[in-house]
Formats: structure tokens, C-alpha cells, sequence
């Protein structure tokens, strides 16, 4: 119903200052994202590149910012949209909703990054009382106007005048209930002719309006709703979680509409070019005969395999695939496709770079360096450490006895186990109680959103891999289940059965595989993933029962570790971590905290050091310890034998090392009731009152410590020292490296440092060994790193301590703020993301650069590391590679994330931002 013209538009004169805000679909292309959104400007690539593609035209995101900005259209858009309007009519020869041949043309959103389902669409635009008389004359077919106008009102109702969804959906079904069918297609004209009243009289007694028979009118209301679902709450959310930009807006694309509900002949799908949950080739996606775009997203009505186009329509199934060739090639990526079949005519209303799961990211990017699409500085740019953090997930035991009660399609993959629940408000109420839950549906909808988010992962009795909880699960990265067919969900009793007539209610445990689509019982066992093994070697990429997908992370490792220029170090506290670590690809340690050494069987030496009232009592806690902590440093020393280990000196404030003061108060008082007192419970209850502070964080800790406790640091130097000769002379290369915390001046570092040269002389003189023992400090004070410059005079390395920092430069006391206001930071849009997640660029990331750039103004060859958390995180490993530093350190498991962010920092330049 639809033909393709040359197009000659006359332009309007525009207004802010000449600026275009309309452009056809001949006019664009795929990389004008920012202003035409991505739907629109693939729109536009897709006829560019000569592929059936119905007429229309793209209103910009500049068009958006202005109406979100003032309230108001851009002055100039009116006249813009009619020349463009005009032209698409003549193109087409038809005018937008005239009575005897109308033209009819979808509002449909497109921002620059794909949000599913979070802003809003309207079909069928140009329908009403009179023009749904001349549908049914042109197409031949009586139920097909009817159901097309039923879908104008409701979709125009819900999303244009805010009319409650579900009174068009009970109107629905009612109708179907009193005709005795099932399904909609079953309705028939004169049914549909009925609902079309009824719905009108909806939306008169809750919008207190007529639905709009001017069909002008309902394109520009229609046009200004999709604007508002910008910053809809769903939108937001979804922004928020994505961390998408909110000042990008959205783009409307008005298109001439193409029908798949004419009947058998015609029908709707999703394709793409690869599957998105495993990244196999082959054909994927899903049909349905006889129905609209929005019936396959819904998964209201359960679609047929790809596939199966074949058997109903081999010419369009043929043409469909060289168009999927052509895309792939053409974008050199997995694509994600709409079209429309109307009447044996194929129509591509859509194509983008597809969402994939994590391993199909991987698989894919590797099998695209093998077909020569892209090289593998690109490929390094097609995964992220997210999608790697994912796949080092546990999976579910295949071996345990377990009870399978369903099985339906493994959208996104995952070993997900939770309280079934059947409502988003539920799932986040249980969620923010510490409730892990499966949230369980018929199908999801964009409201569904926040339970989405809250949920361990989604379970859905209709929908297939196109559907909405399916291709939103992917974006982000959650365990989902679909189309589960077998499982009969009941939403309003909260309850689900299971094949056999087992009664899930809501709280109890299920569990779900979202690699194979496997529904059970209760709570299944879970085992390491391959990729950890592979990462522990314990599986060899290259060998013959290797892991597909473990080969293609073997891959893009051994790439982003060639390319990348930082190092990648551990926090480890004692010889096993570090083993653990080095597997896992560490080059050193770049934080031990001894402190974690001082705890267990060795809390009494502390506890004697801490109550010693005399100088000769507190020299022999310190003799007892030293022996204790050398052995903890040779073993530290032979599992990074020729790397780096960095050692903190004690940190934390002395208090923490004695007996919680409530508990050691009731203690004491219980014996003195018994009249059978403990001396050294009196005495450690009298200590832990002189040490108590109001705020220990900003106390007696760190360097601080060890310039009021005489012996104390000077100890720990000569257990590092030691260790290190010792290790030495068993052929062995340590490489300490000793670390000052918490130095707010360089004089507290010069005294420490001083200290620590005479230890280390006398060890070097006892032993005849030559040491090279490197003394820097943790930068983790706002004051230290304005003063970076100064302190560089003494040290010889900085290691910034991005979790202090990030406390002392907001003000945040970390183990309090994020269970007490955080969620609201989060949900109020104040933080995207929390600062102790990701590096604070603007706040704590400056003080980083700025100190960065003085310390090494002073002392050229210092190294620079940063050990707090942030290490591990993607988006500031990006930051520390950008800033200079020489290296991250993270938890074992972060390591192989942090190794592949530093690659994709490195080659950033070179690639393209795949989100």
C-alpha cells in the first residue's frame, strides 16, 4: 500500500537562527545519530542504501530540546512538518486520513540509543469515523479497518491522552469472552466495529474529550507525546540504569504505515543477523501472520521461528535474508531488524546494531576478525568488561538432582535463583528487604521496568526472543526466561502452575537457566563458570574440549593485554589470594593491608601491644609479632616472586583490634555482679574508652599511628625487610614496595621515611644483602593531593586511595550513607551511579589528575597507581588510563576486567563507540 518516489520537499523558512528541524528519509544517514536518533537516521541508511523502505521523515532531536526546554514547538516546526506532510502525499497519492483513500502514518520515537519499549508509538495515525470507511473499500477487507482503528484508539489512549491501558485491555477481552474466542484475530468485523465504540466512550469518560477525528491533529498530539515519554519515569529509569544521557531527547520518525494485519498474506517479525543469546549464525527471530509491529514486542500473542517464514512465504522469506546479508555487511555488526509483510510485499520498517547477551558479544566480535568485517582493534571495542564480568557468573549444576517443572526460550543467560513474585512493586519491595526474586509475568511491559531492575532475573509465560522482557533482560545484562508456555501464570491470585498441577505461590524458590531455558523447583546448585576455570587454568583455550566461547575470550584477552599500556595489579592480603591473582593475570600487588594479618590467633599480641604500660611491655608484643609478620611477607614475596607487592602499613584506627565496647561492657559488668572480675578485661575496657572516638576514620589511624605508637611502623619495615633479604638469598626477586597511609603533610612522610632508611640499613648490614626497597604513599586526603607536589619530594610512588578520597572529598561516611540515602541519590537522577562504583570524574577524578601532574612535575619517574576499588570498575579504568597512571590494582576477580578495560582504553581512539 505503500510506494517509493523520488521526493521534492519545499522547504519552509525555519527559525532559530536558520536551524532544520524536519529531514526526509532521503536525507540522512547512520551517522547522524545525534540528530535524527537512531532509528531515523537507519531509516534513512536503509533507503540510501535502495531497501524497501515505506516513505516518511524524521523530526529532530534539536526539535525535542527546544519543546523540553520552553514548553513549546520550535516556531518553525509546523510549517516544516506540513512541507514534508505535502510531499509524502503527493509521493504517495493520498492524503493523510481523507475519507475515500486515506493515508495513514505511524509516530514513532527514536532517541540515539535504543531504549525498548520506554517512549512511546502510535500506528494507524489518519483513522476515523469517515476514513475507516474508505480502509475497508481499498484494502477489500472490513475487519481489517475495524481492528485497525480499534488499535489507533487504544494506542492513542493510553499514550497520547493518558487513559489507564488496562480499561482498553478488560474492554478486549471482555468482547472475546462474550464471542466465546481466544484470541483477537478471532473477533470479526462487527465484533471489532463494537469495540471501537466502546473504546471511544472510554476515552470520553476518562480523557473528558472525543477521541480527535482530525487526522492533523492527532499527528501533532501524537508527536508531542512521544517528546513527554522522554522524560517519562520508564524513560528515566531506564537512562538512569543504562547511564544514558539525559539531555540527548528523542527524535520522531513519521512513517507511511504498511499493514501486517491484511490477513494470512501479511504478517510482522523481528530478525536478526546472528542470535543475540548465543552469537551463532543462522536464522533468528520471530513471526506472526496477520498482526501488527506491536503484537510481536508485546508478547501477547506467542510468534512462530523465523524460520517458518519460509514454509508461508519463500519469496519474502528469500528477499528478507540477502537484506539481512546486506545489513550485516554493510554495519559490520550483529543487526536487529523489523519488518512488515503486506499482501506477499516485504517492508523494513527498522534495523540498529542488536543488544546481545555477554558471550554472544564475544563470540561474535571474534567471528567477525575471522570473516575480515572488522580488525581486532574494533573487536576489542565490540565487548566491555560488564559483558566479561557476566560470563565469570556461577551457571547452575547440570548434575544435581533437581526438579524441571518448564522449559521455554533462553533469552538471556544466567543461573538466576529467587522468591517467585508476580508484580513489579512486589519484586522491589522484596528486593530493598534483601530478598533475591524471580519476577514472574504473562508477558512485561515497559511498567514493568523496576521490577525488572530489582529482580535476580524475569520469567515470562508468553513472548519469544523478540519480546519485551527479552531484548530489555539483554540490555542489561539479566537472566531471562521466555515464552515458558507450559507454566500457567495468574497474576491476580500470585500464583503459577506447573505442569502436573504443582501450585507455585508467590515466595516460593525457583530457579531459571536463561542459557537453556530450563524452569525448576526450588533452589538448584550453581558451578564455576568455564570462563573463571579457563582464567584459573583449569580449561585451555585451544584445546579440544575448550569452551567456544572461552576461545573467543582467550582472544580478545590476548589483545587487549598487547595493546593495553596499564598494569594490572591485585589487592591481596596473604599468599593464597596472590597465587589466586597472579592465575588471574595480576602483575603484583598494589595493596596488602596488613592489617588483615593482625586479626585471628595474633589479636592478643595486639591487644598486649595496646594495653603494654611500659616501653620494655610494648618491645616484646612488637618481638613476638615481628617473627609472625616476616613469614607473612616471604610467603607474599615467593607468590610474586619478580613482581611488585605493595605494603600498607597498619591503617586502621587501634580500637578495631580490641572487643566491641558494648559487649566487653556487659562482659565486664556481668563479672563484677558475680563478684568475680577479670583483670584483663577491666584493663582492656579502660583501653578501648581511651581510644574511642567520635569519628575513627578522621583519627588516630594510618600514618598517624605510626608516629604515636613508638615501634610500631619501624616493626613492620623490618619484617619487610627481612622477609625480602631472606627470600633473596633463597634466589628469589621480591620486589617490596612499602606504603605510608593516609599522610596528609610531607613532613609526617619525612619522619616515617627517616625511620624506615635506618631499619632497612640495619637489616641490609645484618645480612649482607643489597636491598632496593621503595618507600611512597597513599594518596586518600583532598590535602594530600593538593599538596602532591610537596609530598613527591619524599615518595617515590603515589597509590591513590580512591575509596578514602571519594569519602573525605564529599563528606560521606560510606558504611552509613549508602543504606541510608543513596537510593534516593540514585532515583532522584543526583548520582547516576554511586561515587564509590565509579570514580566522581569532576570531583575526586581532578584532585587525581592534578595530583597526578604535580607529583610527577616534581619527581619525574614517579609510578602511579590507584588501589581503591575503582581499580576493578570499567568506566574508571578509562579515567586512570587517560590520566597517566601506571597501573590499577582490584580484587582477583576484577583482574581479567580490568585487563580488558585497559586494552579498550588503549585502542579507544581507534574504534567506534558500540553501546
Amino acid at each position: 500500500m505503500s510506494e517509493n518516489k523520488d521526493l521534492q520537499v519545499a522547504e519552509p523558512a525555519t527559525s532559530v537562527e536558520g536551524v532544520k528541524f524536519v529531514y526526509d528519509f532521503t536525507e540522512g544517514n547512520k551517522d547522524l545519530k545525534d540528530l535524527l536518533g537512531g532509528k531515523g537516521a537507519n531509516l534513512a541508511e536503509m533507503t540510501n542504501l535502495g531497501l524497501p523502505v515505506p516513505p516518511g521523515f524524521t523530526i529532530t532531536t534539536e526539535a525535542c530540546k527546544v519543546y523540553l526546554d520552553s514548553g513549546e514547538e520550535p516556531a518553525a516546526l509546523r510549517d516544516e512538518v506540513s512541507a514534508h506532510l505535502d510531499a509524502l502525499e503527493r509521493r504517495m497519492g493520498k492524503k493523510l486520513g481523507q475519507a475515500d483513500d486515506p493515508l495513514l502514518v505511524s509516530v514513532r520515537s527514536g532517541a540515539k540509543f535504543s531504549m525498548p519499549g520506554m517512549m512511546d508509538t502510535v500506528l494507524n495515525i489518519g483513522l476515523s469515523d469517515k476514513s475507516v470507511q474508505g480502509l475497508a473499500v481499498q484494502a477489500g477487507d472490513d475487519r481489517f479497518a475495524w481492528d485497525s482503528y480499534r488499535r489507533l484508539i487504544q494506542m492513542f489512549g493510553k499514550t497520547v491522552l493518558g487513559v489507564d491501558g488496562e480499561l482498553f485491555e478488560d474492554a478486549l477481552e471482555a468482547a472475546k469472552t462474550a464471542k466465546k474466542v481466544t484470541v483477537d484475530t478471532e473477533l470479526e468485523a462487527a465484533d471489532l466495529k463494537k469495540l471501537v465504540t466502546r473504546f471511544k466512550r472510554i476515552v470520553k469518560t476518562e480523557a473528558g474529550r472525543d477521541f480527535p477525528q482530525d487526522p492533523r491533529e492527532q499527528m501533532d498530539l501524537a508527536v508531542k507525546a512521544v517528546f513527554d515519554s522522554w522524560n517519562g519515569d520508564r524513560a528515566k529509569l531506564y537512562r538512569r540504569q543504562e547511564r544514558i544521557p539525559h539531555d540527548l531527547g528523542t527524535a520522531v520518525n513519521i512513517c507511511s504505515m504498511v499493514f501486517g494485519n491484511l490477513g494470512p498474506d501479511s504478517g510482522t517479525g523481528v530478525a536478526f543477523t546472528r542470535d543475540p543469546a548465543s552469537g551463532h549464525q543462522g536464522v533468528y527471530g520471530d513471526y506472526l501472520q496477520n498482526a501488527q509491529g506491536e503484537d510481536v514486542v508485546a508478547g501477547i500473542r506467542n510468534t512462530v521461528p523465523l524460520a517458518e517464514l519460509e514454509k508461508i512465504d519463500k519469496k519474502s522469506y528469500d528477499q528478507l535474508l540477502q537484506i539481512m546479508e546486506t545489513l550485516e555487511n554493510h554495519y559490520k555488526d550483529l543487526c536487529d531488524i523489523e519488518f512488515t509483510i503486506e499482501r506477499g510485499q516485504l517492508w523494513m520498517l527498522q534495523t540498529r546494531v542488536g543488544k546481545r547477551t555477554a558471550g554472544a558479544a564475544f563470540r561474535i566480535a571474534t567471528q567477525l576478525v575471522d570473516q575480515g568485517l572488522i580488525d581486532e582493534t574494533e573487536a576489542l571495542q565490540r565487548v566491555t568488561g560488564a559483558q566479561l564480568a557476566q560470563l565469570m557468573f556461577p551457571r547452575f549444576d547440570e548434575d544435581a538432582k533437581v526438579e524441571k517443572v518448564g522449559r521455554g526460550i533462553a533469552a538471556s543467560p544466567g543461573a538466576a535463583v529467587g522468591k517467585a513474585v508476580f508484580d513489579s512493586y512486589t519484586a522491589v519491595k522484596w528486593s530493598r528487604s534483601g530478598e533475591k526474586v524471580i519476577l514472574v509475568r504473562r508477558e512485561t511491559n515497559p511498567d514493568d521496568l523496576d521490577g525488572m531492575i530489582a529482580a535476580e532475573g524475569i520469567l515470562t509465560s508468553r513472548g519469544g526472543k523478540t519480546s519485551h522482557a527479552a531484548v530489555v533482560a539483554r540490555g542489561m545484562g539479566k537472566t531471562c526466561v521466555c515464552g515458558a508456555e507450559e507454566l500457567e501464570v495468574d497474576t491476580k491470585r500470585r500464583r503459577m502452575t506447573v505442569p502436573g498441577g504443582h501450585v507455585v505461590e508467590e515466595g516460593d524458590v525457583i530457579s531459571i537457566d536463561g542459557s537453556s531455558g530450563k524452569v525448576y523447583l526450588g533452589e538448584v546448585p550453581v558451578v564455576p563458570s568455564p570462563v573463571v576455570e579457563y582464567f584459573e587454568g583449569r580449561m585451555h583455550a585451544g584445546a579440544d574440549d575448550a569452551d567456544e566461547l572461552v576461545e573467543a575470550v582467550h582472544r580478545i584477552m590476548a589483545f587487549a593485554d598487547r595493546k593495553r599500556r596499564l598494569r594490572v595489579r591485585a589487592n591481596a592480603d596473604n599468599a593464597e589470594d596472590a597465587l589466586r591473582a597472579r592465575r588471574f593475570g595480576a602483575q603484583g600487588i598494589g595493596l596488602c593491608r596488613t592489617e588483615h594479618m593482625f586479626l585471628g590467633d595474633r589479636r592478643e599480641l595486639v591487644e598486649r601491644l595496646i594495653l603494654a604500660d611500659t616501653e620494655t611491655e610494648r618491645e616484646e608484643s612488637l618481638k613476638q609479632l615481628l617473627p609472625l609478620q616476616k613469614k607473612d611477607f616471604v610467603e607474599l614475596f615467593e607468590a610474586m616472586d619478580g613482581l611488585p607487592v605493595t605494603i600498607r602499613l597498619l591503617d586502621p584506627p587501634l580500637h578495631e583490634f580490641l572487643p566491641d565496647i558494648t559487649e566487653l561492657s556487659v562482659r565486664v559488668a556481668l563479672a563484677e555482679a558475680r563478684k568475680d572480675s577479670n583483670e584483663n578485661d577491666l584493663r582492656l575496657l579502660q583501653a578501648v574508652h581511651r581510644l574511642h572516638e567520635q569519628n575513627p576514620m578522621l583519627g588516630l589511624r594510618g600514618v598517624r599511628l605510626g608516629l604515636v605508637i613508638p615501634g610500631l611502623f619501624t616493626m613492620q619495615v623490618r619484617a619487610i625487610a627481612e622477609a625480602a633479604a631472606e627470600r633473596k638469598n633463597a634466589k628469589g626477586d621480591p620486589r617490596a614496595e612499602i606504603m605510608i597511609p593516609l599522610v596528609g603533610t610531607v613532613q609526617e612522610l619525612e619522619i616515617v621515611r627517616e625511620e624506615a632508611d635506618e631499619v632497612i640499613a640495619e637489616v641490609e648490614a645484618a645480612t649482607g644483602v643489597a636491598l632496593k626497597l621503595s618507600i611512597g604513599t597513599m594518596i586518600e586526603l583532598p590535602r594530600a593531593a593538593l599538596t602532591a607536589g610537596q609530598i613527591a619530594e619524599a615518595a617515590e610512588f603515589f597509590s591513590f586511595g580512591t575509596n578514602d578520597l571519594t569519602q573525605t572529598v564529599w563528606g560521606f561516611s560510606r558504611d552509613d550513607v549508602e543504606a541510608s540515602f543513596f537510593t534516593a541519590y540514585l532515583e532522584k537522577g543526583i548520582f547516576g551511579v554511586s561515587p564509590f562504583e565509579t570514580i566522581d570524574k569532576d570531583g575526586v577524578g581532578s584532585l587525581v589528575a592534578a595530583a597526578a601532574k604535580a607529583g610527577r612535575e616534581t619527581r619525574p619517574d614517579l609510578k602511579l597507581g590507584v588501589c581503591g576499588e575503582h581499580g576493578g570498575d570499567p568506566e574508571s579504568v578509562h579515567f586512570f588510563h587517560e590520566v597517566g597512571l601506571d597501573y590499577v590494582s582490584c580484587s582477583p576477580f576484577r583482574i581479567p576486567v580490568a585487563r580488558l578495560e585497559a586494552g579498550r582504553a588503549a585502542t579507544q581512539s581507534q574504534g567506534s563507540d558500540h553501546r
